[in-house]
């Protein structure tokens, strides 16, 4: 029977464990290491982001710092994950050809975790695989996976929730409200599970690890020995401990922030979020620099990082884009899974759009908080929209109009203000209350003939709602809210019923401009 190293690493660093990532699949793909599955814990509570997403945008920096949370990057793709203690990585770190794999895809790792669903189902837990990456018990989560490949190479890892702090988790993470919307589910609780909440206690971790050692094995056909590392490991993971706890490593992936040369788009597809951030030369209509982030996987590795580069310093024409993004696909052997060049298309173009926005004399820094759904800028305009949209937590906590829809105009908010900019227009005003609200308003539109309206909302609530806002058929241009939002607190459903006690603001500049244009 074919032997592989069965490796326990026990408790380490992030930066530790990350580093022992990319020593184990380089050694691997070098011919210096046999095939391996290896097991890991944490010794601090982490947040790992995926390598193709900002720090920034994925973890709340300030409360890990406060409570000592490291942050670390995964070299796999992804999206960020909260790792704590209690929490066991497994992985597996052999030559593709063991496993028939060319280009990585869904069967793949669908046959890589089917001997952790075995592990579990020996535990009494009904798991089964969930396309494209999760390990789930009834349609929730107990372990996501992720991987990436070098050479003849593949590493693909997972985690096993066996006590999720949940609260430290919502705190710690910046959650990832568009993932909410396209699983149907509004709590984190709804989406995740553990092995103490499935069990009702918690089984140790060397009852677990040998779980997983004796599934792999029965899985795979081999023989797990177990094992250290090998020398050569050794130095190298002496070597490159320290650039993995650096900022270089952390903060590879730097959010663009709020230059006002940078142009930003979210687009949403099976395989789930892509970010854009495009710096464009307006003047010579060309795109200076691309930065594609995201929770996506991308085999090999560096694929995005070609991509970036591709787009660098070409004409700002979406058909001379769509052309050379369509090519690059083509000619380069490649996968993305969940994605295709159309996406990373559209992505370029919803940035593109945003910049046209310009020409009537919007700044940059204030058309990145426009989103445009159902038809572009301009044609919204030409359909004079006479309806505008505001959100009741825009309003005065104190304000008995609150919760209903009106305002007596006292000045006290910046609803109040917005009433009054909007009724020097003659637009025609709501007050939105819920979710539930907000799809009847539009749909009480439609029937009365409103060919387009105007809306204002968090981001986070457009990303979240995006498929909603586009379904609705209505042209619609959102303003981006000011101040701490619901989404950012945690308090998603409070919102969602119209029960969210904090205040927002309604950007009144930006109101003005739109409604100077449209009007």
């Amino acid at each position: 029977m074919i032997q592989w190293r069965f490796l326990d690493t026990g408790r380490l660093s992030a930066s530790e464990n990350m580093a022992l990532d990319e020593v184990l699949l380089e050694c691997r793909a070098r011919g210096k290491s046999p095939n391996t599955v290896r097991v890991m814990q944490f010794s601090n509570p982490a947040v790992l982001v995926g390598f193709n997403q900002s720090v920034e945008q994925e973890a709340r920096v300030n409360y890990c710092l406060e409570k000592e949370i490291d942050i670390n990057r995964r070299i796999t793709g992804g999206g960020a994950i909260f790792f704590d203690q209690t929490q066991i990585g497994w992985e597996v770190i052999c030559e593709k050809s063991f496993l028939g794999a060319g280009l990585p895809n869904t069967a793949l790792f669908e046959s890589i975790c089917e001997p952790v669903v075995q592990a579990l189902r020996e535990l009494g837990i009904q798991a089964s695989f969930r396309p494209r990456n999760d390990i789930e018990v009834d349609g929730r989560k107990i372990s996501g996976t992720g991987g990436t490949d070098e050479g003849g190479a593949l590493l693909f890892q997972g985690t096993l929730l066996v006590d999720f702090d949940v609260d430290s988790m919502l705190r710690a993470l910046r959650v990832p409200v568009e993932k909410l919307k396209a699983k149907e589910l509004e709590s984190a609780k709804d989406r995740v599970t553990c092995l103490k909440w499935e069990l009702g206690h918690v089984p140790g971790p060397e009852e677990i690890k040998s779980l997983l050692k004796r599934n792999f094995e029965s899985a795979f056909r081999i023989e797990l020995v177990d094992g250290g590392l090998t020398r050569e490991e050794e130095i190298l993971f002496n070597e490159r401990k320290m650039y993995f706890e650096s900022p270089g490593w952390v903060h590879k992936v730097k959010s663009p922030g709020n230059e006002q040369s940078t142009i930003h788009s979210i687009h949403k597809g099976d395989g789930g979020i892509i970010r854009t951030a495009m710096n464009v030369n307006m003047q010579q209509e060309r795109i200076k620099s691309v930065l594609i982030t995201g929770d996506f996987f991308s085999f090999p590795q560096r694929i995005i990082l070609n991509l970036e580069a591709e787009l660098k310093d070409v004409k700002a024409d979406i058909g001379i884009i769509s052309e050379k993004v369509e090519h690059f696909f083509e000619r380069t052997d490649c996968t993305v899974p969940g994605f295709g060049a159309s996406d990373f298309i559209e992505g370029v173009k919803k940035c593109l759009d945003k910049a046209e926005i310009t020409r009537y004399g919007i700044p940059l820094h204030l058309a990145n908080r426009i989103n445009v759904v159902n038809d572009t800028f301009a044609g919204i305009i030409g359909k004079s929209p006479r309806h505008l949209l505001l959100p009741y937590c825009s309003k005065s906590l104190s304000c008995g109009w609150r919760y209903k829809d009106g305002c007596a105009e006292c000045g006290e908010c910046s609803i109040g203000n917005a009433y009054t900019v909007g009724n020097a227009k003659n637009m025609d005003i709501m007050t939105i209350q819920s979710f539930e609200h907000l799809i009847e308003t539009i749909e009480r539109l439609k029937d009365e003939g409103a060919l387009s309206y105007i809306g204002c909302c968090c981001d986070a609530f457009y990303a979240k709602h995006m498929e909603d806002f586009e379904i609705s058929g209505l042209p619609a241009i959102l303003l981006d809210i000011d101040s701490t939002t619901c989404y950012e607190m945690g308090k998603e459903e409070n919102a969602y019923e119209g029960k969210f006690e904090n205040q927002t603001d309604v950007n009144l500049k930006l109101l003005r401009m739109v409604l100077d244009v449209t009007i």
